[in-house]
């Protein structure tokens, strides 16, 4: 029972720290969304925020230095995706894809020219890192049964960022739901033209969704390669931007469901990596590329038979265009 219970505490706590860049970037693509910009490339908004984030990291040595420049280049990809989806009123999908793509090619060209490590940055100090941070008297408390172990290994001793990830949420419920910024946000994504027609910019709004979700993917990379990881290797977002999607679908462009959607998808893989290696049924040894697909079958599967009907902003996808 013991064991058991270790186990738990431990595949709990790495769910937190798994789920805290699906936190970031399923909030980003919801403010996006919910302005009616369909956001497909938050894989490679988060992949080039990462990728600098190392870099500077590496260069500087200032984990905060890499954390303001993977924010500055997020968002510069939010701005492109912006101007060809707001202003000239391209395909968002499209623009979405390329991207992911250029991001994707960017990061290992870069990488590969800069340091002749296969698209790998140098392994980061701890120092140039956000490590995690001991809670107020958990070392005491840790030695307490059941409830000591959960706020020692559970709630005490992430990063900074994953901290920050959980807040994010009850922020960005407040600041859709109470605020004068997101009544006009949700409008803009339902009905743009009676926002245009009360005197509102719906570029300008649509544009500041954009620049927000070009602002947490900087954190979702910053966090993946400078602290969950010590450094940026290739495609080292492996999907998480489209599981982000995913979750911010499930939990119906609204943050609290997505919170819970992106931890569930955090638990999966968590527990996923629990797997790899454990004997089932005797002797038999699940495959570990079975074991590690496990997470993105159970996605499809979720989304596929128990996501009932999700209906997203009537305007989503469709670029406005002011009457004359």
């Amino acid at each position: 029972m013991q064991d058991w219970f270790i186990i738990t505490v431990s595949v709990l706590a790495a769910t937190i720290r798994v789920s805290t860049p699906l936190i970031f970037c399923a909030m980003a693509g919801m403010i996006s969304e919910r302005s009616g910009v369909i956001d497909i490339g938050l894989e490679g908004k988060m992949l080039v925020a990462a990728f600098a984030a190392a870099v500077i990291a590496a260069e500087t040595g200032s984990p905060w230095e890499a954390l303001a420049v993977a924010i500055v280049t997020a968002v510069a990809m939010s701005l492109i995706h912006g101007f060809a989806c707001i202003t000239h009123r391209g395909d968002q999908v499209v623009s979405g894809v390329a991207i992911n793509i250029v991001a994707s090619g960017l990061t290992a060209v870069l990488g590969n020219a800069w340091y002749a490590r296969g698209g790998e940055t140098p392994q980061l100090e701890a120092t140039q890192r956000f490590l995690g941070i001991t809670l107020p008297d958990a070392d005491n408390i840790g030695r307490l049964p059941l409830l000591g172990p959960l706020y020692a290994k559970v709630i005490s001793g992430h990063s900074l960022l994953t901290y920050l990830a959980f807040l994010l949420v009850p922020g960005m419920a407040w600041l859709l739901y109470r605020s004068r910024f997101g009544l006009r946000l949700r409008a803009v994504g339902e009905n743009p033209a009676v926002v245009d027609t009360a005197g509102i910019s719906v570029a300008f709004l649509r544009y500041r969704a954009v620049m927000i979700n070009g602002v947490l993917c900087g954190f979702a990379g910053t966090y993946l390669s400078i602290s969950q990881s010590a450094g940026f290797l290739r495609d080292m977002t492996a999907g998480r931007g489209f599981i982000a999607l995913a979750a911010m679908i499930f939990g119906k462009w609204r943050p609290l469901p997505t919170l819970f959607a992106c931890l569930l998808f955090g638990f999966l893989d968590a527990g996923s990596s629990r797997l790899q290696g454990v004997p089932l049924f005797g002797r038999w040894q699940v495959p570990v590329q079975l074991i590690q697909a496990l997470p993105y079958a159970l996605t499809v599967i979720l989304l596929a038979g128990f996501i009932g009907k999700a209906i997203p902003p009537k305007a989503i996808g469709r670029p406005y265009v002011k009457e004359r």
